[in-house]
């Protein structure tokens, strides 16, 4: 068999010496550690979502923090040996402010209040009555026309807010964000100048007003509503589009307590209002801002996890809806100095301005009685 054959092959000549010393130095060995460690290999490249789990803490209140300025690990992070997957809330620095950004947000401020008020709020001028009588003439209840004026506010607010993806691609942020607001502010100003006005024009279902304690407690409850704002509520510069506007995902202060503080705070006010009125317009307000917010909060997980992917999912894991419950259940994990989170100048601001709506309250009633709505 062929396997079985050997041939006689002639022994090849010696090799010269220099070359046999050579191929010597060759196979000479190296140091141990070198023949048993392999050369490192770096790693793959995470996932386009996994790229999102260091985000960098916004500005508030017009911010300053430039964005790549992540948290760093296991700093006040809502898993034991977790680090921080959303931004911090309520940061403010002042060195990080820009004087001519604040310039043109009082700007842009008194350009909106002047044009809301000649556009919309005054009866010479405005639309804004013309639009409250044409829903005016739908019923003769008041409660009816509360709840309309709640139900298309919600509709715009949260179907602008659901297009904003595809409506800043066409138009920008800054645009959209205009758009945005110049439909959205002249609603709201007329839901909230209509339930003023016709707050106890509904039937009367409870008198709770005498009782010992209940102004006390409506008080404290819609102060404390107003802690519940969410974060991108402070990032004025934003809000009125002098920075470029962004999704953001929090996940610090308020946030640890409850993943959508708007609507825990809506709920409270509500709540508190409707006690203290007890009226049948009273809940019909109620029941379409309530209404609005819980769909918002649906609606906002929604839009943050199709723009943070898994760096969302692990946020939701450790935070809640129901205000405090990740952290009974031991999924959200508060730092030590978890107070400090919250003395930080927006909520100085937050406090000073809520303390001065209240004792507000007998101006902002007069302005409204003014109006024919």
């Amino acid at each position: 068999m062929a396997s079985h054959l050997r041939l006689p092959l002639a022994a090849p000549p010696p090799l010269p010496v220099h070359h046999r010393l050579r191929l010597r130095l060759r196979r000479l060995p190296g140091p141990p550690a070198a023949r048993l460690v392999e050369p490192a290999r770096a790693p793959p490249p995470p996932s386009p979502s996994l790229r999102r789990l260091r985000l960098s803490p916004a500005r508030a209140v017009g911010g300053g923090a430039e964005e790549g300025a992540g948290a760093k690990d296991g700093e006040g992070g809502g898993e034991a040996g977790g680090g921080l997957v959303g931004e911090d809330s309520a940061a403010f620095r002042l060195g990080d402010q820009s004087v001519a950004s604040w310039a043109y947000f009082a700007g842009i401020l008194a350009a909106v209040l002047w044009a809301l008020n000649v556009l919309w709020i005054d009866p010479g001028t405005g639309v804004g009555t013309r639009f409250l009588d044409a829903v005016s003439a739908v019923s003769d209840s008041h409660e009816v026309v509360m709840l309309l004026l709640t139900i298309i506010f919600a509709v715009v607010h949260s179907g602008m807010a659901s297009l904003r993806e595809t409506g800043e691609k066409i138009i920008g942020e800054r645009a959209y964000r205009v758009l945005f607001a110049g439909i959205s502010l002249p609603l709201a100003v007329t839901t909230i100048v209509y339930f003023i006005n016709h707050r106890y024009d509904g039937t009367k279902l409870w008198q709770l007003q005498g009782i010992s304690g209940i102004h006390e407690l409506v008080w404290f409850s819609s102060f404390i509503s107003f802690f519940f704002l969410y974060p991108s509520t402070f990032n004025l510069l934003e809000v009125a589009a002098v920075d470029k506007p962004k999704l953001h995902m929090w996940e610090t202060g308020i946030m640890r307590i409850t993943r959508h503080p708007q609507m825990v705070g809506q709920v409270v006010w509500c709540l508190a209002h409707t006690l203290w009125i007890g009226n049948s317009v009273a809940v019909a307000a109620s029941v379409g801002l309530i209404g609005h917010h819980l769909f918002g909060a649906w609606n906002g997980d929604r839009r943050l996890a199709s723009r943070y992917g898994e760096a969302f999912e692990v946020l939701k894991k450790r935070t809640s809806v129901v205000p405090f419950a990740a952290i009974l259940d031991g999924r959200q994990k508060l730092p030590k100095d978890y107070y400090k989170e919250f003395i930080r100048l927006p909520y100085v601001v937050i406090t000073a301005l809520t303390l001065g709506a209240y004792f507000a309250h007998p101006l902002m009633q007069a302005s409204s009685y003014q109006l024919p709505w």
